[in-house]
This record gives C-alpha cells, sequence and structure tokens, in this order.
C-alpha cells in the first residue's frame, strides 16, 4: 500500500490520477476509476454548461461514493465555457478536486479554494509550477514529454520533469508522462512524485466509452507509433501516428499557414474518430507508454495490477539492498 500526501490530501487509496480527457473522460470512466481506490477526474468541456455538468456529475454520485474530481479547461477556445458557472457547480455537488489545465488558474483559485475544493494546477513547465503553488495550487502535476496530449515544448522528460519540480516546491507533486505500470509508479515516487497522473493507459479500459477500434489501436501499437504535432502554431500535442497526424506534420515541416491547418485538426474530426471509430481520420491524444498496452483490462484490473507489481519491485530492491550488504 502507498500512502503519500497526495493520497490523506485527496482521500483516496492509491496515488494513481486518471487526468481529465477531452472525448473520454466522461462518468462510467471517473467513476470507475474512483471506485478501483484512485482518482478519476472529468473533463468538464464535455459538458460545457451548467445543467449537462451538473447530470453528469450526478451520474458519477450515483456510481461510486469515493472522492473525484473535475477538470476545468483553460486553455485558449473558439467558444470558452463559462468556468466560473461550472465551478459553482462542483462547489455545489461536493466534488472533492478541481484540475486546472492550459493556463494560469490566478482567475479560479479564490473561488475553489473558498468552495472547500482541493485545487491540482497541470503544468509542463517548472516556472509555471513554481507559479501554480504561489497561487495557491494544493497539487501540482508535472507532465514530461512522452505524455499524450500537450508535452512541454522544450522536450523535458518526465525522468528530468518530476525531480526538478520536487525539488522546487512544497506542495505535492504529480508525475505524468510515460507511467502505465506498477514500475512507472514506483519510479514516480522515487523521483519525488507523491502519485502519478495517467491517461493513455486509461484508454484501453473497458470501462472507457471510446469507440473499440481505437482501443485496437492502442493494442497494436507501439512506443514509436506516436508524433507531436502543432509544434508550429505552439499549441504541441503528442498524438498516435494516423494518416491525418502524419499529414498535419508533414504540412509543418513545409511551413503550412494556421489557416491551412485549421480544417484538419477541428475538434469535429477528432470527434468523429472518438464516436465513429474512423482511426486514421482523427488526431488521437496518445503517450509513449502506449507501447507498454498489450490488452484492454477493468480500470479495477489495470489499478490492482499497478500496484500489486510496485508492491514486488519494492520487495525487489529491498533484496538488492540486503544482497549488496549496504
Amino acid at each position: 500500500m502507498f500512502h503519500t500526501k497526495a493520497t490523506k490530501m485527496l482521500g483516496i487509496e492509491h496515488p494513481i490520477l486518471c487526468g481529465g480527457m477531452m472525448w473520454v473522460s466522461e462518468a462510467t470512466l471517473v467513476a470507475a476509476v474512483s471506485e478501483a481506490g484512485g482518482l478519476g477526474i472529468l473533463a468538464s468541456n464535455m459538458f460545457p454548461d451548467r445543467k449537462s455538468l451538473q447530470r453528469e456529475i450526478q451520474k458519477i454520485k450515483s456510481l461510486t461514493k469515493k472522492p473525484f474530481g473535475v477538470n476545468i479547461n483553460l486553455f485558449p477556445a473558439l467558444r470558452p465555457p463559462n468556468n466560473q458557472e461550472l465551478i459553482e457547480v462542483c462547489v455545489e455537488e461536493g466534488v472533492r478536486a478541481i484540475e486546472t489545465s492550459g493556463r494560469s488558474p490566478e482567475e479560479y483559485v479564490k473561488q475553489i479554494k473558498d468552495g472547500g475544493i482541493t485545487l491540482i494546477h497541470k503544468v509542463a513547465r517548472i516556472k509555471d509550477a513554481k507559479k501554480a503553488e504561489s497561487l495557491g495550487a494544493d497539487i501540482v502535476g508535472v507532465i514530461g514529454y512522452e505524455c499524450g496530449g500537450a508535452p512541454p515544448m522544450d522536450e523535458t522528460t518526465t525522468l528530468i520533469q518530476v525531480p526538478l519540480a520536487a525539488d522546487a516546491l512544497n506542495v505535492p507533486v504529480l508525475a505524468g508522462g510515460g507511467i502505465g505500470d506498477g514500475r512507472g509508479l514506483v519510479a514516480a515516487l522515487a523521483l519525488g512524485a507523491s502519485g502519478v497522473i495517467m491517461g493513455t493507459a486509461f484508454m484501453a479500459t473497458e470501462e472507457c466509452q471510446i469507440h473499440h477500434n481505437i482501443k485496437e489501436a492502442i493494442v497494436r501499437a507501439q512506443a514509436t507509433d506516436t508524433v507531436p504535432v502543432l509544434r508550429s502554431i505552439r499549441s504541441m500535442e503528442r498524438v498516435l501516428k494516423t494518416s491525418l497526424a502524419i499529414r498535419v506534420y508533414e504540412m509543418e515541416q513545409k511551413g503550412a499557414s494556421f489557416e491551412e491547418l485549421i480544417p484538419l485538426i477541428a475538434g469535429e474530426k477528432s470527434l468523429t474518430a472518438w464516436q465513429g471509430g474512423e482511426v486514421e481520420e482523427g488526431l488521437i491524444p496518445l503517450g509513449q507508454v502506449v507501447g507498454l498496452i498489450s490488452r484492454v483490462k477493468t480500470v479495477k484490473e489495470l489499478i490492482d495490477g499497478i500496484v500489486q507489481e510496485a508492491e514486488a519491485v519494492v520487495r525487489g530492491l529491498e533484496g538488492l539492498n540486503q544482497r549488496t550488504g549496504a
């Protein structure tokens, strides 16, 4: 059993969080993660108005009595949601934690903290981690270049990001990027993290509601089957190497403008892939950890397996220490 500052603060059994993922993190998956002892995090931008978010939160509460979180996405958007209103819903419904990401949460910190909600802010740069702590974040998630979604533009890996953050901050640090099994959990804790944020591994679970074609693509994929795109517009994402992703990457290499890229990167195209299974026609965020995924599991099987493997790794390290006579 791994008890950390983060597990105590969040009221969870295992230091494992499923980060909020657009088109992925809905009630069924979120509840399954929390019920298995981790912390599921709902993607609020899938439910961008008060009533729809409230309904989804209440659905989670009907599926589990354990703590869960909600992601408030602060990335720029053509039609930005009313985040203040969404946070109000979280307060009213007694949500345990809010994960903010994309931009500084400064505008919303007081509202979140006054509502008695634990604030997790997710960053890709150490300077942003320090800023988040100074603003009042209770926990800071730090992601490395291996991650799916939005990796750091400077390509700093998780192995470096996490100890830098642990040294720089006084609040608990969560590690994200390249983690999908018990070895990764132990490594993150050894680097100074208080827990891990995972995404890709939870996509390959039975409870995840994405199309089975995507799950099959995840199982088939190797660690080399992802590619960073949209670096040219400073909105980099690591995605599965689909026909569309390769086309976007090649266009960027040739200097394509934002206007030329828009028809290919619009959210509607990805939604078609998520829901309709047209994998090659979407930008599917996936981390390099996809290379460690060999089959679809239940969420409980995944989390229990990670914890059991992590405990075995720790015992093995203790045995190694004894054998060397240290």
